[in-house]
Parts: structure tokens; C-alpha cells; sequence
């Protein structure tokens, strides 16, 4: 069975940086994708980026692109979001997935199975 964990949110400064780790029991590391997503009250679930053994990273969201980095330990089945120049645009509460069947990435969050419970971003001004 697959789990997603999320950690590594937490109150931060405009400007400073944060570290999100998603650990993923139960995937696949030699084969698997692992997207980002964050979800901002009163807004839909956006996807930021994803990562995939076969293609590769994705960025989906132009706001993040050079500000936040996707990267993966596959030795310790864990994958993480570097996140820096923090904005308070960027408050949200973030969320790793992953889809059932062939590992793909994808931009919707229709595609994807598996969730885990979210950890809040806050960034003040």
C-alpha cells in the first residue's frame, strides 16, 4: 500500500527558504513520479512540479520555476522541495502524489491516486 507524508512546513519571512519532504512508502523508486501540488484557501489544488524516473522533472507552474527545486533520495524513498524566495503568495497548504499504474506526470490532480495529508506553508510579509 502507498503512503505519502509530508513534512517540513512550517512560518517563514519573505524572502527565506523552506525545505518540504514527502516520504513515500510503498512506491517504486526505480520506477515512479511524484508531483507537488499546494492548495491556497478559497483556491483549486494547483500543481507546482513533478518528478519522474523515466522523463524527468516537470515544472507546471510558472510562479515557482527558478524559485523551487524538486529533487529525490531514492535510497531513502523520499522525495523534497526546495523552496526559496518565499512570497506570501506561496501560503498554502502543500501536497505530494502519486498516480496508480504506469508512473507519469501529469498537471490535474484527477490522475493522482495517492495523497498525502498536507503541511501548511505560511510566509509573512
Amino acid at each position: 500500500e502507498v503512503q505519502l507524508v509530508e513534512s517540513g512546513g512550517g512560518l517563514v519571512q519573505a524572502g527565506g527558504s523552506l525545505r518540504l519532504s514527502c516520504a513515500a512508502s510503498g512506491v517504486n523508486f526505480d520506477d515512479y513520479a511524484i508531483g507537488w501540488f499546494r492548495q491556497a484557501p478559497g483556491k483549486e489544488r494547483e500543481g507546482l512540479v513533478c518528478i519522474n524516473s523515466r522523463a524527468g522533472i516537470t515544472y507546471y507552474s510558472d510562479s515557482v520555476k527558478g524559485r523551487f527545486t524538486i529533487s529525490s533520495d531514492n535510497a531513502k524513498n523520499t522525495v523534497y522541495l526546495q523552496m526559496n524566495d518565499l512570497k506570501p503568495e506561496d501560503t498554502a497548504v502543500y501536497y505530494c502524489a502519486a498516480p496508480l499504474g504506469v508512473p507519469q506526470c501529469y498537471r490535474g490532480t484527477r490522475i493522482y491516486d495517492y495523497w498525502g495529508q498536507g503541511t501548511q506553508v505560511t510566509v509573512s510579509s
